[in-house]
């Protein structure tokens, strides 16, 4: 047997293949081309019309399945199967042809691309761009309206004061800027006039204690006071000119973070210093002068009121501070600060009087009060509204009292510009700028404050019509919001408005849950269907406990709305009844009593018979049994959980970061995806909408889901440093460099309608929000403090200063914070609630600290136990017991998550793990794992 024999029968390690083109022809050589081709291979042609192909890694075959004639790489030539025998030089191909050693130079052999055997006839080309571009923040829009500021003072036709009046009652403002304050800042001279005023002082120093020393006689009674104060004003002359204009006037830079500058301490001693001097001034000789000049001024005041000379008078009249004001605790020589020109107002109250006065007595203030409203009087019987009403507003600080007489005049837009801007009643607001035409003001502020049912019934006592078309609009509000149930309480009372509603209620059924019991009751209070009445039975014959909310929603919902058709009112008030036996009432939410009387009521429309042998519900009885525990699975899910939140319907809606978004039965099943990143869930109040928020740093991109059709649509690109976990359908509460800015969602771009903070307060830590309030943590200073606010018309109701030696870790909406710091006794750790009430305490000895999580009224802590799983101990408010304990095996406290919405509370990790629980901590709603499809 040859050599070359035994080669071909064995394997070979082929570098390329020789492909004998005039053997099978160019179409069968460019296929076995194209079968063999990698990145880096090289196609060459041969004199006699042959191919090489070379490759980028050998490949090993038997010779007789190869698409050619096999090289093999020998150092840095390559040889032909069948020529080994044959010394190569680097470079070379050898090959046997014929019986012929041929050889080639592989760089001079010319190259051929087989892109060019690709007939791109027909194709459209097009260029890719990149999947996604990256996220900008859009541009924030300040929709907050201006601030009304009506001239009172021109509207009533008054000139400007006299420049006597002016000197006497300009004020020095609280900041040290005004007129006054300027010239006292003035340059009077240099060093030399510096060392004249230290030379007084130092003459007037053992004078004046002389003269305190010496005995008093009755003629000298008054001098040792008149020295103390002239040594005073020395004093106060060269403390001044020691601070420089400059430095009294400096403001800190701008800058969200930035604590506030410290008063200086120059500042506050000349203020202690001037009220030392006005102290003493009116102890000296002095104190007739300044009484004769005040009370020279109010009887020029006084004689010019009842004199009626109007012009005069009013334009002299100070303001008298309201009688809640509190008292000054400086005494000041000038008169009292007085509003001068137009009417400023503001949102919130002013400052009183910075300062005392002669004039400040109870008896001045009483004579001015009744000499201005005797005026106010007059100038009304006068037709004189304008007139009436500056004395009223600016002068008595009687705004809703101007405002009365305003509207009573017919003056309904000026009414309207001085109640928003004194910051009247909102619903007074809303009613005034709805009847004085501009409606889109008065829709503003009906939805920021939550006004729009307080505006209606005020308005239908003067203008029934003007009220039933306020009334729509607030229908459309609650619709643009995704609040169908909302849309439906709002048009019910107006029986003409209640076929508009009807898509409304067939949505609220789609929603399922709760939503849905009520939405069936007001379908059949309108007359609805046979597979409303059906479905609405199936709903009261379902026992399970998952779904006890949903039966004693639809049974209180069934006795409050009688069915239109009598027939099947009586049958479902007969299923209702019995229900509510079964189920031992009609809800937590409803009273004892009133559930009686609602029980009773059922029992009156039902079947006589069935409703004699059934009996009064009785509650079930509360054992003292532990919290509620619950294991989670032990396997981690597919897909990462950012965020999860029990739905009305039973279902939960889940974040899975960039995995999208997916809606899932509690067993784990998937009912619904959506292929939008989201890491933050922020559920609306009613339960009908949700945005999904993708985080990109500081950026966040939103979309907006419809849970009722499941229809997403993207909203913007913002730039907050905190979106807070739920919102009303409509504004979203966010937080950025500025602080708490409030943004319309149904807004095209993102719009400003409210802001929180500012100056030297500034956010620290998450904001806690419910339906009825919020709570946030803010530093002024050195202070930190818990802010609180009702919504939805963010009333200020506390601000409680914190123990610095206690740092806060959690927040609630209602107010009390969350701090985690160790026992002093025994070296272990210790939770402590901490707010207005007394304190609560927790104790975990020397087990680990644990973590504080917190969403709205929900507090959770996660404690990691030895063998590696983490126990969560969830409670509500600042009530320190358990009221369930969740345990997940194999995780960390740091992937854990709590959620409080609607009737039920999430506890989700990370690893996609999943438990729902119901609000009273009774049952178990979910426990599932989220995988992949």
């Amino acid at each position: 047997m040859s050599t070359t024999a035994g080669v071909f029968r064995s394997g070979v390690t082929a570098a390329g293949f020789v492909l004998d083109l005039p053997v099978i022809g160019p179409a069968q050589a460019a296929e076995r081309v194209l079968e063999l081709w990698q990145d880096g291979a090289r196609l060459g042609e041969l004199p006699d019309g042959c191919w090489l192909l070379r490759l980028p890694d050998p490949v090993e075959l038997r010779p007789e399945q190869a698409p050619g004639l096999p090289v093999r790489a020998v150092g840095g030539a390559l040889v032909a199967v069948g020529a080994e025998d044959a010394r190569a030089e680097d470079g070379e191909l050898v090959l046997l042809r014929g019986g012929v050693l041929q050889r080639h130079r592989i760089a001079g052999l010319p190259a051929l691309d087989p892109a060019e055997w690709l007939d791109l006839t027909g194709l459209t080309v097009r260029r890719l761009a990149p999947l996604t571009a990256p996220v900008r923040p859009e541009p924030v829009v300040d929709g907050r309206p201006a601030k009304a500021e009506p001239d009172l003072r021109a509207a009533a036709r008054i000139g400007p004061r006299s420049e006597r009046a002016r000197r006497q009652t300009e004020p020095a403002t609280a900041d040290g800027s005004g007129p006054r304050a300027a010239a006292r800042r003035a340059p009077r001279g240099g060093a030399a006039m510096t060392g004249g005023v230290l030379a007084i002082a130092a003459l007037l120093c053992p004078l004046a204690v002389l003269a305190v020393l010496r005995p008093k006689s009755p003629g000298t009674a008054g001098w040792p006071a008149l020295l103390l104060i002239l040594l005073a004003c020395v004093l106060l002359a060269v403390r001044g000119r020691q601070v420089p204009d400059g430095a009294a006037r400096s403001r800190p830079a701008p800058g969200p973070a930035r604590a506030p500058a410290p008063r200086r301490p120059a500042r506050s001693r000349r203020r202690r210093l001037g009220d030392l001097l006005a102290r003493l001034t009116m102890r000296s000789p002095m104190a007739p002068l300044v009484r004769g000049r005040h009370a020279r001024y109010l009887r020029e005041l006084t004689r010019a009121f009842e004199q009626r000379r109007w012009e005069d008078a009013l334009r002299d009249a100070i303001k008298l501070a309201h009688d809640s004001a509190p008292v000054p605790g400086r005494l000041g020589l000038g008169l009292p600060e007085r509003r001068s020109g137009a009417l400023r107002p503001t949102p919130a109250a002013g400052p009183g009087p910075v300062t005392a006065s002669p004039l400040s007595a109870p008896g001045v203030h009483q004579h001015l009060s009744v000499l201005y409203r005797r005026a106010a009087e007059a100038l009304e019987r006068e037709g004189r509204a304008e007139e009436a009403a500056f004395v009223l507003a600016d002068l008595l600080d009687a705004a809703a009292e101007a405002v009365a007489l305003l509207e009573r005049h017919g003056r309904t837009a000026q009414a309207a510009e001085l109640a928003e801007g004194r910051d009247l009643d909102p619903g007074l607001q809303v009613r005034l700028w709805w009847l004085a035409g501009d409606r889109a003001r008065a829709l503003r502020i009906a939805r920021a404050r939550g006004v729009f049912a307080d505006a209606v019934e005020r308005l239908a006592r003067q203008d029934r019509a003007a009220a039933r078309e306020l009334r729509e609009a607030w229908v459309h509000s609650c619709r643009e919001a995704g609040d169908r149930l909302g849309a439906v309480d709002a048009a019910w009372p107006d029986e003409s408005l209640r076929g508009s509603v009807v898509e409304d209620l067939r949505a609220a059924v789609a929603l399922g849950g709760p939503p849905r019991s009520r939405a069936l009751a007001h379908l059949l209070a309108l007359g609805a269907g046979p597979a409303t009445t059906d479905l609405a039975l199936a709903v009261l014959a379902g026992g399970e406990a998952r779904h006890l909310a949903e039966r004693q929603q639809l049974t209180a919902a069934l006795a409050a709305l009688p069915c239109a058709d009598p027939a099947t009112d009586r049958r479902l008030a007969t299923a209702a009844a019995r229900t509510a036996v079964r189920d031992g009432g009609l809800g937590p939410s409803v009273d004892e009593r009133t559930g009686r009387g609602l029980h009773a009521g059922l029992l009156r429309r039902a079947d006589p018979l069935a409703a004699a042998d059934l009996p009064a519900p009785r509650a079930p009885r509360r054992t003292a049994a532990g919290p509620l525990e619950v294991t989670a699975d032990a396997r981690p899910g597919t897909l990462p959980v950012r965020d999860a939140v029990l739905l009305d319907s039973g279902s939960v809606l889940v974040a899975c970061g960039q995995a999208g978004v997916r809606l899932l039965a509690p067993d784990g099943r998937t009912r619904a995806r959506w292929d939008v990143p989201a890491d933050q869930l922020v559920p609306a109040d009613h339960g009908g909408a949700a945005l999904l928020v993708a985080r990109y740093g500081e950026v966040c991109e939103i979309s907006r889901l419809d849970l009722a059709t499941r229809a997403v649509r993207r909203w913007a690109s913002l730039r907050a440093r905190q979106v807070v976990g739920s919102f009303d359908g409509r504004l979203l509460i966010t937080a950025d460099e500025d602080g708490i800015a409030v943004l319309d969602t149904l807004a095209a771009r993102p719009t400003v309608v409210r802001r929180e903070l500012g100056g030297d307060e500034r956010l620290v830590g998450r904001i806690a929000r419910t339906a009825a309030g919020c709570s946030a943590l803010v530093a002024a200073g050195t202070r930190l403090e818990r802010w609180r606010w009702d919504l939805p018309g963010w009333d200020l109701r506390s601000r409680h200063l914190l123990d610095p030696d206690r740092p806060p870790t959690g927040l609630l909406a209602s107010g009390p914070v969350i701090a985690v710091f160790p026992t002093a006794t025994d070296g272990g750790t210790t939770v402590g609630w901490l707010g207005e009430q007394p304190p609560t305490w927790r104790a975990f000895g020397d087990a680990p600290a644990p973590t504080v999580l917190t969403d709205g009224e929900r507090h959770v802590l996660a404690v990691p136990q030895a063998d590696g799983s983490v126990r969560l101990d969830g409670g509500a408010g600042a009530d320190p017991t358990p009221r369930c304990s969740v345990l997940l095996p194999a995780a960390d406290p740091a992937g854990a998550g709590v959620r409080q919405h609607g009737g039920g509370v999430t506890y989700w990790h990370r690893t996609g793990r999943i438990v729902a629980v119901s609000a009273a901590d009774s049952t178990v709603l979910a426990n599932l794992r989220v995988t992949a499809d």
